[in-house]
């Protein structure tokens, strides 16, 4: 099942394992735990620190699956369906931390992660084509590695429909605790952590300490922001960056094939290879923060939702966007229930079922091309007279029996039966009829909204949010710079953003080298501020 080349790069990794690990699974006659036998047999046979044993089926337990565990301790982790497609990093992953690999995470959290004291059971729904699913199994999987209260299970929603139907899913990732549900979304460890309340401080933890002043800190991880970081670290700067989610939209992307010199990626690949770049040069990284306010002074100054407070001498605002809703009775209380926003994530719930797509710009027709494929019928609905589509697009949408294009679409309102979406109503804008579409699932593709609601009123900013910016990415605030889809740059690309964040940094440097000598060194001023403290 694995080619050659994965085989040789997990068998690299494999070499990492400090301890036995064994492989505990469930398998029946199913056609996917034949392939999940020859998946794990595979594995196996790449370190000789690795076993397998099948064991027959005991009440309660989910077949197919498997647990992953040090030999000789309980199994705290379990994959009930076949761990491919974006879920193999999680099962890699869980092999190497119950080998003994230390996992990726600050000691804070981990301390906190560690200090949990009453028993939690995690069950994860999840399907192979979300990019969001694997940074929740992998923040609960290194959960249960790190604390033996703590259980998780990765279900692949297809494989185990029936309960995805019993519990009323229309919507991954979905995490259950101790039976009763949890959260949906994408979730950071810091997220979880969170919703479970208030952890003791365990003895003797000191503060945070001081971070120094930057001379660039850049807001937001995605292709605008990496660049930025890159740029200004290679211009000698102290560089910082904080970022809610390394990669922003790309974690949200399937196939990108426009990327120059890269003739074809996914978003989730591409991330990782930013960030890798990023860290690759002295950059500071703070992660899973979200940026609440920026302030002007002697130095500016960003808080951060932790509680940490970061100073730089210069800012760069590449904080991205996030989709736009339709803002109609019934979208926010059918979210998550029928109304989604990615369907490469949640399309495969509604597998033989009738949905909508919500625009006609490219996110929209491929969204319905892509839903074509699983749903039994895909109406799309555009408001303007035209589709917006590349021709491309459109001449495949034209192609596919079980789509239908309604042009001149004005959607009025999200319908259901108080648990789940039902339909939606929508107005011919040529005539003013209206009319009523029975559906299962609504997936809305209309655009973008700047993530800028927190920058103060100083930084000058369109009606639709954008931050205005000059020739060299500066804007109205002296000091702070922007890129990327937050500003006012035309075509939302990868390609753009990634030179937009370079362009920022330039701009940053040039500003910086033009600064009173006095005002030029980040360790003075943090001499001073420790000075004035003490």
């Amino acid at each position: 099942m694995l080619d050659a080349t994965l085989k040789t790069q997990l068998a690299g990794y494999l070499e990492s394992l400090g301890r036995p690990v064994e492989l505990c699974a469930c398998l029946d006659a199913s056609p996917t735990a034949t392939e999940l036998r020859a998946l794990l047999n595979e594995v196996v046979a790449l370190s000789p620190l690795l076993t397998m044993n099948v064991v027959a089926a005991a009440e309660g337990m989910r077949c197919p699956s498997f647990t992953v565990a040090a030999a000789g301790e309980p199994a705290r982790v379990a994959f009930a369906g076949l761990p491919l497609g974006h879920e193999f990093t999680s099962f890699v992953l869980a092999l190497l931390q119950a080998g003994g690999r230390p996992p990726k995470a600050g000691p804070e959290q981990l301390r906190d992660v560690a200090a949990l004291d009453r028993p939690l059971v995690f069950e994860t729904y999840v399907s192979l084509s979300c990019q969001n699913c694997p940074d929740v199994v992998q923040a609960l999987n290194l959960m249960a590695a790190v604390n033996p209260n703590v259980r998780h299970t990765m279900i692949e929603g297809s494989v185990y429909e029936d309960e995805v139907r019993a519990r009323g899913i229309l919507a991954v990732p979905a995490v259950y605790l101790n039976g009763e549900p949890f959260a949906q979304g994408r979730l950071t460890l810091k997220d979880i952590l969170g919703k479970l309340g208030p952890v003791r401080p365990a003895a003797g933890v000191t503060p945070k300490a001081a971070v120094a002043p930057y001379d660039v800190l850049i807001v937001g991880g995605g292709p605008a922001g990496a660049a930025a970081a890159i740029y200004a670290a290679r211009k000698g700067l102290r560089t910082g960056i904080a970022a809610e989610r390394f990669g922003g939209q790309l974690q949200d992307t399937l196939g990108i094939e426009n990327f120059v010199s890269v003739q074809a990626t996914e978003g989730p690949k591409l991330a990782h290879a930013l960030e890798n770049h990023v860290l690759s040069h002295e950059v500071d990284l703070h992660a899973g923060v979200r940026a609440t306010s920026l302030a002007a002074g002697d130095l500016l100054t960003v808080s951060l939702d932790d509680g940490a407070v970061l100073t730089s001498r210069s800012v760069i605002l590449a904080t991205g966007a996030r989709w736009r809703e339709m803002r109609v009775p019934g979208e926010s209380e059918y979210r998550n229930r029928g109304v989604a926003y990615c369907p490469h994530c949640d399309g495969p719930l509604f597998r033989a079922k009738r949905v909508a797509v919500i625009g006609g710009g490219n996110s929209g027709a491929e969204a319905a091309i892509d839903l074509a494929g699983l749903a039994s019928h895909v109406t799309l609905l555009e408001y303007d007279a035209t589709l917006r589509a590349d021709a491309v697009l459109q001449r495949k949408l034209g192609s596919l029996p079980n789509v239908t294009v309604l042009t001149s679409a004005e959607t009025l309102e999200v319908t259901g039966d108080g648990s789940r979406v039902t339909g939606l109503r929508y107005r011919e804008r040529t005539t003013g009829r209206e009319h009523a579409l029975d559906l299962a699932g609504i997936f809305v593709q209309i655009g973008l909204v700047p993530n800028t609601e927190w920058l103060p009123e100083a930084i000058e900013r369109t009606a639709r949010g954008e931050i205005v910016t000059g020739a060299h990415g500066e804007t109205s605030l002296p000091g702070v710079f922007a890129a990327g889809d937050c500003t006012t740059v035309p075509y939302k690309q990868i390609v753009i953003a990634v030179g937009d964040g370079a362009r920022a940094a330039l701009g940053a440097f040039d500003h910086l080298i033009r600064l009173p000598v006095a005002d030029q060194s980040a360790d003075q001023a943090m001499d001073k501020a420790t000075a004035a403290a003490a």
